[in-house]
């Protein structure tokens, strides 16, 4: 008789969360709920075409009310941490002034649901629900929303951090400027398209790097009044999505150019944060368009964070060194490339080894998180009432591999947050994407673990892919 292999299955460090993430617009629903203010996505959804099927947020997976239940559902997948997202406009309807304490009261009561499952809370301040009254004011074009996002993340800290530990500031600094106050083109299944996000401005782009500098601006902010407001020991940094280069064969040679051409695709973000100055090659490629700032901004956007957030899906290039001026060559992705559901998701799991390994040595911070990923994947219920995505085991199998990869080296990564928790409103993509551990239909709302939740419980078990 065959018996199975035993062999000493390598581990993630001990203290490694295993961690899912939701954000507020996708899951909460309730836009009105307990003197909530209006954010841009709940004007921006409803606007005829701009979402798939016109779908909204407005009710969602109805987090709001059911958040006992869902934090029951995690505990049971065997979760020990949970990124979540605040709503701004539900603590400040309007962006400033005056608090709405039901609001807080909210959060507070999660917090405490999470704690009492033994799940350990992070905080995302901002992902993307900029109260409207704000952007009727500019939005992320003036600066004065980055000094009213600083009160507010003092605010939070002031009344959180007794419980929560850890926050996160901005959610993807690079997509909420390019795809919000632009859209960026991409190639989607053959045909070109634009992709955009709320308020889905058209700015031009000396517009567009001002928008760059007043969000890191607010990070910046949002940092020293958590330092100022937060109980002793709280932690903080930014959760930007990487633009990585992979080095398409691991030589010294290759691993520089993805060196160098990975700072380059983050100078207007985490550069700059961990710098606190804008890259040569950033200013001179922007030239009469480079945003306007002073050395005092610098300093506050350089303020010291305790860790590195970043979400994590795909590389922005393979590249290999060169002799030419930029000292890389992009290698073209073949058309057979295998991907996921999502068209845009290629199957790259090795970019969440390298991803770590580069924020690492190109910024050298003390902690790293995997702030997200995760994949899309074709999910359907069967006659049993099962979920089998069976794809979705086999790409966190080899992207979590990857991630021990980077532990088994040295490099600092603390947790991984897989996207998402539950299946939810995939933004302009509606609800026909399906990136959750959890199934949800979204006309009973009833919530169904599926193959990849007990694959995620027993990885969690074990501390280690299995």
């Amino acid at each position: 008789m065959l018996q199975a292999a035993t062999y000493a299955k390598p581990k993630f460090p001990d203290d490694f969360c295993w961690g899912v993430a939701s954000a507020a617009y996708q899951i909460e629903g309730s836009p009105d709920a307990d003197g909530k203010g209006k954010s841009i996505w709940d004007t921006y959804s409803h606007i005829p075409g701009k979402m798939k099927n016109n779908d909204t947020g407005d009710i969602a997976i109805d987090h709001y009310r059911r958040y006992k239940e869902d934090i029951r559902l995690m505990k049971e997948m065997g979760v020990d941490a949970y990124r979540f997202s605040i709503s701004w406009p539900r603590i400040f309807p309007n962006g400033d002034g005056m608090p709405n304490p039901k609001g807080l009261d909210f959060y507070s009561k999660l917090v405490d649901e999470l704690l009492k499952a033994g799940i350990k809370p992070f905080a995302t301040l901002y992902h993307w629900d900029l109260p409207q009254a704000l952007q009727d004011k500019g939005g992320w074009q003036s600066r004065d929303t980055a000094y009213a996002f600083g009160e507010y993340a003092g605010y939070i800290a002031e009344n959180l951090s007794d419980r929560v530990n850890n926050f996160f500031t901005i959610n993807e600094f690079q997509n909420l400027v390019d795809m919000g106050h632009r859209g960026i083109d991409m190639v989607v299944q053959g045909k070109p398209v634009k992709i955009e996000l709320a308020p889905g401005l058209k700015l031009n782009q000396k517009s567009l790097n001002q928008v760059a500098h007043n969000a890191v601006l607010a990070h910046g902010m949002a940092v020293q009044a958590i330092r100022a407001s937060g109980k002793p020991g709280t932690k903080v940094g930014p959760a930007e999505v990487m633009f990585c280069g992979v080095p398409i064969i691991d030589t010294p040679e290759n691993v520089k150019a993805a060196e160098k051409v990975t700072r380059h695709l983050n100078a207007r973000f985490l550069d700059v944060m961990q710098t606190g100055k804008y890259c040569k090659s950033y200013l001179e490629e922007a030239g009469k368009d480079a945003p306007e700032f002073t050395d005092e901004d610098l300093k506050i956007i350089s303020s010291p964070v305790d860790f590195i957030g970043i979400n994590v899906y795909i590389p922005k290039m393979y590249v290999m060194a060169s002799d030419n001026k930029a000292g890389y060559e992009e290698i073209p992705m073949n058309v057979s490339h295998p991907k996921m559901s999502s068209p845009w998701h290629t199957f790259s799991p090795e970019v969440l080894y390298w991803a770590a390994r580069l924020t690492d040595s190109i910024w050298n911070p003390k902690e790293i998180y995997i702030t997200e990923n995760g994949c899309a994947t074709s999910d359907v219920v069967d006659a049993n009432g099962k979920v089998f995505d069976e794809d979705r085991v086999m790409y966190l199998r080899n992207a979590m591999g990857q991630l021990q990869r980077a532990t088994s080296e040295g490099i600092p990564v603390k947790g991984n947050f897989v996207w998402s928790a539950f299946d939810n409103l995939e933004w302009t993509g509606g609800y026909g994407t399906r990136f959750g551990l959890i199934h949800v239909d979204y006309e009973t709302q009833k919530r169904t673990p599926k193959l990849s939740a007990a694959w995620f419980k027993e990885a969690a078990r074990c501390n280690a892919v299995v």
